[in-house]
């Protein structure tokens, strides 16, 4: 306490109260350090004006991807919540908990039922945000919901991925995740239906070694991270420097891995071609503004 504060007669503090200002009232762009004003995002569909396209969770996604932002959700499969008794530094109920209170979503997985500039489509969006989109038994089940709901619709099934991989916490149980996903995969191919992969910042791990990786068509956003092991492990592994942009959706689109890479501001519109195509449907393709997520 300094002579200042013992002169100060009580109660003038109270009068000049301090103004807390939002920790996320600005952001730096990752890819360029720029800082940018939190409440431009909406309206560039957070994509900075670097172009550094950041990660975004379901509600957004479908906003961004449906007409008008219109669409039907559709619940996932409830599972067992904690199968293995898991423990490490915390048990897997409490991570459980944080994830769905952070998220406001019950897992990984949300399905939901529009249409893109007048076509059908089922969309499925994988959240990073919840535990880093990590597959285990509940999203499973929710991409085989996804791919039922197509089936019963007659619907193409597009997926937004974007995965650290599997859900280390679920164990063997999380690795049966992919073959049950690519069966999923292969039941929409008998039926006719389109089967699109858009791959989002970061795609890794065992969802990359299957449903990622099975699309008719696969979809990339502009820098995202798409690979199997990250490069660190890579380089240690193979003792060689990797090259520059490796595993990047523009290198893989290079090499033929990735069809197209699209901005954010032109997917809904290359959706819509795609699955007008291959469903043999009109459609229609008239510039349209970007609907406001938060309205929406």
């Amino acid at each position: 306490m300094n002579w200042l504060t013992k002169l100060t007669p009580p109660g003038v503090k109270s009068i000049f109260t301090k103004r807390d200002t939002p920790d996320n009232l600005w952001l730096k762009c990752p890819k360029t350090s720029e800082m940018i004003f939190a409440a431009d995002l909406p309206g560039l569909m957070h994509v900075t004006p670097g172009g550094h396209h950041m990660r975004i969770g379901p509600e957004l996604r479908f906003a961004y991807t449906f007409d008008d932002g219109q669409y039907e959700s559709f619940p996932t499969p409830s599972v067992v919540a904690d199968p293995l008794k898991f423990k490490d530094d915390q048990k897997y109920t409490d991570r459980l908990k944080k994830a769905r209170a952070k998220t406001g979503n019950d897992d990984a997985m949300s399905i939901g039922v529009g249409t893109i500039h007048g076509v059908g489509a089922t969309v499925l969006v994988q959240n990073f945000a919840f535990m880093g989109g990590s597959l285990g038994m509940a999203a499973g089940e929710g991409f085989i919901a996804a791919a039922d709901v197509a089936l019963a619709k007659g619907l193409p099934m597009i997926v937004f991925t974007a995965a650290g991989g599997a859900r280390m916490q679920e164990g063997a149980l999380s690795l049966m995740q992919m073959p049950r996903t690519t069966i999923a995969v292969q039941r929409l191919r008998e039926a006719g239906l389109p089967y699109i992969v858009v791959l989002c910042d970061p795609t890794t791990g065992g969802v990359t070694a299957s449903y990622a990786m099975l699309g008719d068509i696969h979809l990339a956003e502009p820098g995202a991270m798409i690979g199997f092991a990250g490069p660190r492990v890579i380089e240690e592994t193979i003792r060689e420097k990797l090259p520059e942009g490796f595993q990047r959706a523009e290198y893989l689109e290079e090499k033929g891995m990735v069809d197209k890479v699209v901005p954010r501001s032109e997917l809904r519109a290359t959706l819509a071609k795609l699955i007008a195509v291959l469903m043999q449907k009109e459609h229609t393709l008239t510039v349209e503004p970007t609907p406001d997520p938060i309205s929406a």
